[in-house]
């Protein structure tokens, strides 16, 4: 029953490409795409996305396997996990964030959505065997939990080329965990003071004179460069 998961991956990396197409288009202000505005409201394509979600998943259960709907959920599922995690930063932000630096954070988790779901696809799973679950698949569990944490706390820092390129070179994610956060990202207007600010305001300066011209490369050509700033802090809910 590989030809369902097959399907997904293939449905899932078509409707992000597709998507950040279509959204570029609309950005440029070219070809015939415009945002969807109902009654004043925009409306972001995660909300298809987790209808499709909901459909596809909910479908896979029912049919126990049977084909050719096991096939359809798949590609249900795909394509619209994929429209979800697209505008995962919205969603973690509750803000409209998708052309911030924070928007990119959407790019990153689709990277790592697609190199595990690859890896599931070439029958690589570490944590499973026919001898059962040792100390080994124990360790590996760890360690992968571990880098999450530290990609986290990257994220939190402001440290998103870090983060980016830390989920395919874990040195990178553990060093951006531990060192000085970015000035006006989230962990450092809730946990330095005026001191720490200074000094991650230099170190941040220093850091974008002398890299800042090498940008997200990657990220911009995928994502799109950054046009608008960041979210301020978020506002508490009732």
């Amino acid at each position: 029953m590989r030809a369902p998961f097959l399907l997904l991956f293939l449905s899932f990396l078509l409707t992000f490409v597709t998507t950040r197409v279509i959204t570029r288009m609309i950005r440029a202000g070219v070809g015939p795409f415009r945002n969807n505005i109902a009654g004043g409201v925009h409306i972001h394509h995660a909300v298809p996305g987790i209808v499709l979600t909901l459909i596809g998943a909910y479908t896979s259960v029912g049919v126990g396997g049977r084909r050719p709907w096991a096939e359809v959920s798949g590609v249900l599922i795909g394509v619209g996990s994929s429209l979800i995690l697209d505008e995962f930063a919205l969603i973690l932000h509750l803000q409209d964030v998708y052309w911030s630096p924070e928007g990119q954070l959407s790019v990153q988790l689709v990277a790592l959505t697609l190199s595990g779901m690859g890896l599931a696809l070439l029958g690589i799973d570490p944590l499973t065997s026919d001898t059962g679950f040792g100390a080994g698949h124990l360790a590996v569990a760890a360690s992968a939990l571990a880098h999450l944490v530290t990609l986290l706390i990257c994220v939190r820092k402001g440290k998103y080329s870090t983060a980016a390129l830390g989920v395919f070179l874990p040195p990178l994610a553990w060093i951006g965990a531990v060192r000085l956060a970015r000035p006006h990202s989230t962990w450092a207007r809730r946990r330095y003071d005026a001191a720490r600010q200074a000094r991650a305001q230099a170190r941040a300066d220093g850091l974008d004179a002398r890299f800042g011209h090498w940008g997200l490369t990657i990220a911009d050509l995928v994502a799109g460069r950054p046009s608008t700033p960041g979210p301020g802090p978020a506002t508490p809910g009732p």
